[in-house]
């Protein structure tokens, strides 16, 4: 707990009871001694049986270090959900000796009878008292109406919601949008009040008039762009697919990728990095690590969340923070630009993540295009799982690139494969390792660090733009 600042210390009040729910403390800064302090008591000798004498005491102070982080109990002792059950008379019954395994048991141990039992699986969210100061509705800007929301038990929204008016296209879709909403023009201009802003708008033109499909990942890393002002320039020059070969990608406005075969390298491909003993290698032996695992699951209360910065318009007018200055630590130019190999496969490299989504294009392999290219001239149908390809195209690509990671593993740990055979490589099939979400938060100027990694866009961009 000490090493993770972003965490609670927790207090259990019965250790060895695993239903046990704890109370946490919080981490704070401080400056104070560490003190021994010894008590020496000497008895005076007694002259007179009748004489009450008081034992001399002396006191020993000695500095044994400097304290510079301490925890506090702040927060109130939550609920606790004991493993008892209720008989037809109202007493109570313990059922920690049936549902607690402490030693290896037989069969029968798991076929007995037992009561329901299932504890909670989160307590309160919260551990301290808040008051709650009850409010009139919200007063909204003139012109806003409320969502038009399904469901008796809807809780009333607390603010108004800040769309970035994308517009969304399903494969089944007949018809694709040839320009944005207005609301989406209005946003953009609305932040585009600079230099700097003009210079990006024209940047990403001419990468869609190069390449009329993009993922976002892609655009990142071939413009520096503020990830709040991308938000609201895309809607701005492109429209979102939801489904099928080219889900999760941006597409200029007016093109239609069903409609021209030679939109079939510009399909979006999820691979997945596959791992399993079989291999001679566990996911905790990969060179690529996951980015959260269930492994280390920690509850929301047991975590010290950092209070979110909310972006404005005037933030974004402004530039949001230094990032003009000359002060910064990177130029303008390159600062939030992200790594080309969050969207380009290269032959010898790691992804930097288990899950990608790649772009056929940016397969840079000449044995993954030649798979790609296997129909050039002969297609005939446009498919929502394969798309101008041919059937099982996204299967043979991962086969191909997951043989020619393990190859790269081989390479940097040949220990783990002294017991494999290389006849199978191609044949075995690993099981996937699930693909990690990052979620997509606003974050202050200066805590956003660009890395060569970023969100899984098909589950969460979305989130962004509605």
């Amino acid at each position: 707990i000490y090493a993770d600042p972003a965490k609670r210390l927790e207090l259990y009040f019965r250790p060895k009871d695993p239903y046990c729910h704890p109370v946490c403390a919080n981490r704070f800064p401080t400056s104070t001694m560490l003190l021994r302090v010894t008590r020496r008591s000497r008895k005076k000798q007694q002259l007179d049986p009748e004489e009450q004498i008081q034992p001399e005491v002396q006191f020993e102070m000695e500095i044994l270090g400097i304290v510079t982080t301490v925890y506090k109990f702040q927060g109130m002792s939550d609920f606790q959900y004991l493993a008892m059950h209720s008989g037809p008379d109202g007493k109570q019954t313990s059922m920690y000796d049936k549902v607690l395994m402490l030693k290896p048991e037989k069969e029968e141990f798991f076929n007995r009878d037992l009561p329901l039992y299932i504890p909670p699986p989160i307590f309160s969210r919260l551990d301290t008292p808040v008051d709650y100061f009850y409010r009139p509705d919200i007063q909204h800007r003139s012109g806003y109406n409320n969502p038009q929301v399904s469901g008796e038990n809807l809780i009333g929204l607390s603010r108004a919601r800040r769309p970035h008016n994308a517009i969304f296209v399903n494969f089944d879709d007949e018809e694709i949008p040839t320009k944005p909403l207005d609301a989406a023009v209005q946003n953009w201009k609305k932040v585009c009040t600079n230099p700097v802003d003009k210079k990006v708008e024209e940047e990403l033109r001419k990468l869609f008039e190069v390449r009329p499909v993009w993922s976002r990942n892609a655009v990142k890393a071939n413009i520096s762009v503020h990830p709040d002002k991308l938000k609201v320039l895309l809607p701005y020059l492109a429209y979102y697919m939801l489904t099928g070969p080219w889900r999760s990608l941006w597409v200029r406005f007016g093109y239609d990728p069903r409609k021209h075969p030679e939109a079939k390298i510009y399909q979006v491909l999820d691979f997945r990095i596959r791992c399993g003993m079989k291999y001679g290698y566990a996911a905790t032996d990969m060179p690529v690590k996951a980015k959260r695992s269930t492994y280390n699951y920690s509850l929301p209360i047991t975590v010290k969340k950092q209070g979110s910065h909310t972006v404005s318009v005037h933030d974004l007018k402004q530039g949001l923070g230094s990032a003009g200055t000359s002060g910064a630590k990177k130029p303008p130019s390159s600062r939030y630009k992200l790594k080309e190999s969050i969207y380009i496969f290269r032959e010898g490299a790691l992804p930097p993540y288990r899950q990608m989504f790649y772009q056929l294009c940016d397969l840079n392999v000449e044995s993954l295009q030649k798979i790609v290219h296997r129909n050039d001239g002969t297609e005939s149908e446009c498919t929502e799982r394969d798309g101008w390809c041919l059937a099982k195209t996204s299967d043979d690509l991962r086969d191909s690139m997951s043989l020619m990671i393990k190859q790269i593993i081989r390479s940097t740990r040949p220990a783990l494969f002294s017991n494999t055979t290389s006849s199978e490589d191609g044949k075995e099939q690993l099981a996937y390792e699930s693909g990690e979400d990052e979620d997509d938060e606003e974050e202050e100027e200066e805590d956003f660090k660009p890395s060569d990694g970023s969100e899984n866009e098909m589950e969460t961009e979305i989130l962004d733009y509605v």
